[in-house]
């Protein structure tokens, strides 16, 4: 937590020095929030302790510093709709449904960074999101309007979807991604031998791996 703290103190130190200005929101072990303007501009910029082990390594940003995979933002991110009860939760899972994985192997993979939970009981815990209300997705910042009616039949599908998925892989698989090296992408794959799919496990580590190819 205090890597935290000391990597604020030097980034302060340098957007001071460059013109910005910050203004401290929230500041908590291990989390620290800043609004940072200058002139007529701001944004907002979080400090966080993040855990080390996943899937994929960082990636350079060209703006600056590193961040994570999407494929961690989005196992990350089934992890934090279970946990808590936050309406741009349940826009992002849809975002990432859509655009990124299924959430069936999402929550395959997802357990691995909290043993916490079996498959299942994460399943479990999803399925008691997505009781909102119209005024929730109101206040959030978003380019169109949100068709809430719309969004929770999806979500109902991609839950029953998923619950298909999970019974359909063995449990000594629990905790991996599947990536198609033909593809060049993490997959949803059918019940049955990877292999035929031209399919291998894909398992994260501390700083995250890359995918290895199947054997010949």
């Amino acid at each position: 937590m205090e890597h935290v703290a000391e990597a604020f103190a030097e980034d302060s130190e340098l957007l001071t020095g460059n013109g910005f200005t910050l203004k401290i929101v929230i500041t908590q072990p291990g989390f620290i929030r800043s609004i940072v303007s200058r002139a007529d501009k701001a944004t907002q910029i979080d400090w966080a302790r993040d855990s080390a082990w996943r899937f994929m390594p960082v990636s350079k940003s060209e703006l600056g510093g590193y961040v994570l995979h999407d494929i961690d933002v989005a196992t990350n991110k089934v992890l934090a709709l279970a946990g808590r009860e936050e309406a741009r939760d349940f826009v992002d899972i849809l975002y990432v449904m859509e655009n990124i994985l299924a959430l069936g192997p999402l929550i395959w993979a997802a357990v691995a960074k909290d043993p916490g939970y079996s498959p299942h009981s994460l399943l479990e815990q999803l399925r008691r999101r997505g009781r909102y209300r119209p005024e929730d997705f109101e206040r959030l910042d978003l380019v169109k309007p949100f068709d809430l009616s719309s969004a929770k039949g999806r979500w109902s599908d991609a839950l029953d979807t998923a619950l298909d998925f999970l019974d359909s892989r063995p449990m000594d698989e629990a905790g991996c991604l599947y990536y198609r090296e033909s593809d060049g992408r993490f997959v949803s794959p059918t019940s049955g031998p990877l292999a035929a799919q031209g399919v291998v496990t894909h398992f994260g580590r501390v700083g995250g791996i890359l995918p290895r190819p199947a054997s010949p």
